[in-house]
């Protein structure tokens, strides 16, 4: 296995990540009657709205406090109490989520100051004040999915609380994941009878109902209450086993309150399913539902189905550092190669962390971490994969090489039911699964020169 962080060109051209701030909007929009706020530039808010509608197909409004030359030489201090004055009177949110850009953190605004300072009035007297928190996340340090952890972290340092330990009761911190992923993983943890609080839960905020009326914030969310009860649960899981203490909400909850956390990866394929299913029961005190035993094991005949054709194929990786080591693992599983595994992040621990996942694994894994789709376009040409899996920003790399892609991750852009792509579980990895198979055994007949049509 050889890890590269040093990119292979000067300038970066197309970063394989998105920035922090876009991160922390999608965490806000995961908790019951947030608004996501950014103190910067309009653009900010605008780029943020497009990528994360494009991906979900869902309407969202990101306020901004608007930064013009004046606030980008002497501060956005007006400009932000204004903001959030115009804000709590248009949406009346319970909570004002408010993340940095780079434009307020290089010139300096102290946000936790100046929200403290703020001159934010009631609308009218029988108002309530919302709720605000911040989270400072320059897209010059980190990716999207720092962000998110960030985000994900404020909201529980600000609002969770300790008190007698409640039994059966868990704390799931997943990630940026599909609203697909978040229904399932409520559906596994209610088989095994834990009452499950999911930080944050953007399932029917970002894949609601057709509605009659727009609603400036939609119905969804994780509920405030419930997050003021995490320090109370019996226990906590995160998908996030690179993710440092100083940025996991479980590692916090524990240090704080008591709450026991468990990192793992996030559970795709047979052994981070298993390592997951493994804790619930633990925490439970019961075995593994019968109906989800059977998916486990339609799961196996399925990778004996079709091992004979994923065997020995040759694949590029890339995408957010936890999704990328789940996918790792699984792809390890069903006999691919993944010669090059890529991230935009860089923390310095993917490669150790797929040494431990793909210990019996014998292929010559490249790991790049702070990766540019030049790096990856590089190994597409010397490598000549049978498969790419990530995101859409890989396209034009597939597209120029003729290299088909399975889109996972975020953002899926350029087709629809990426909110409804299910990535976890015996169930998510049985779907993914197929989703390669099928890439493989399609692009094998349209090289075809007989076009055969029976395998």
């Amino acid at each position: 296995m050889k890890t590269r962080t040093v990119p292979t060109v000067t300038v970066v051209q197309n970063a394989c990540k998105l920035c922090a701030p876009l991160g922390a909007c999608l965490a806000f929009r995961g908790v019951e009657g947030a608004l996501p706020f950014l103190h910067g530039s309009l653009g900010c808010a605008t780029y943020i709205r497009r990528y994360i509608i494009g991906h979900f197909r869902e309407p969202m409004d990101v306020a901004s406090s608007s930064f013009d030359e004046h606030n980008a030489v002497f501060g956005g201090t007006d400009n932000l109490e204004r903001g959030l004055s115009n804000a709590t009177e248009q949406y009346r949110p319970k909570l004002i989520g408010i993340a940095s850009t780079c434009l307020s953190e290089t010139l300096g605004d102290d946000l936790p100051t100046i929200v403290k300072q703020s001159r934010v009035s009631a609308v009218s007297q029988d108002s309530t004040q919302p709720i605000l928190l911040t989270v400072s996340t320059p897209s010059y340090r980190g990716t999207h999915e720092t962000g998110f952890r960030l985000a994900t972290l404020a909201i529980t340092q600000k609002l969770a609380g300790g008190g007698e330990r409640r039994p059966n009761t868990l704390n799931l911190f997943p990630g940026i994941l599909s609203p697909a992923d978040f229904r399932h993983l409520r559906e596994i943890t209610a088989a095994f009878g834990l009452d499950t609080t999911i930080l944050p839960d953007y399932s029917d905020t970002l894949d609601g109902p057709a509605l009659a009326d727009y609603e400036l914030i939609p119905q969804g969310g994780t509920p405030i209450n419930r997050i003021v009860g995490m320090g109370t649960a019996s226990a906590s899981i995160s998908f996030d086993p690179a993710s440092s203490a100083n940025i996991s909400a479980g590692a916090w909850l524990e240090n704080e309150y008591g709450v026991p956390e468990t990192p793992l990866g996030v559970p795709i394929g047979l052994r981070e399913t298993d390592l997951f299913f493994r804790s619930l029961e633990e925490i439970s005190g019961r075995p593994t539902p019968v109906e989800l035993a059977l998916e486990r094991g339609r799961l196996v005949d399925a990778y004996v189905d079709i091992h004979k054709f994923l065997f020995g194929k040759k694949v590029v990786l890339y995408g957010e550092e936890t999704l990328v080591v789940g996918l790792a693992s699984f792809l390890a599983e069903i006999g691919c190669m993944t010669l090059f595994c890529a991230t935009g992040e860089q923390s310095g621990c993917l490669e150790n962390i797929l040494r431990e996942r793909l210990a019996d694994y014998r292929g010559d894994l490249q790991v790049v971490e702070g990766a540019d789709f030049t790096d990856i376009a590089q190994a597409v040409e010397e490598i000549k994969p049978d498969l790419m899996v990530g995101n859409s920003k890989g396209y034009p790399v597939a597209r120029k090489y003729s290299i088909p892609l399975v889109r996972v991750g975020f953002p899926v852009h350029d087709r629809f039911g990426a909110q409804r792509i299910l990535h976890v579980g015996y169930r998510g990895t049985q779907q993914l699964l197929d989703r390669i198979a099928n890439e493989i055994l399609g692009r094998a007949q349209d090289s075809s020169p007989v076009g055969y049509t029976h395998f």
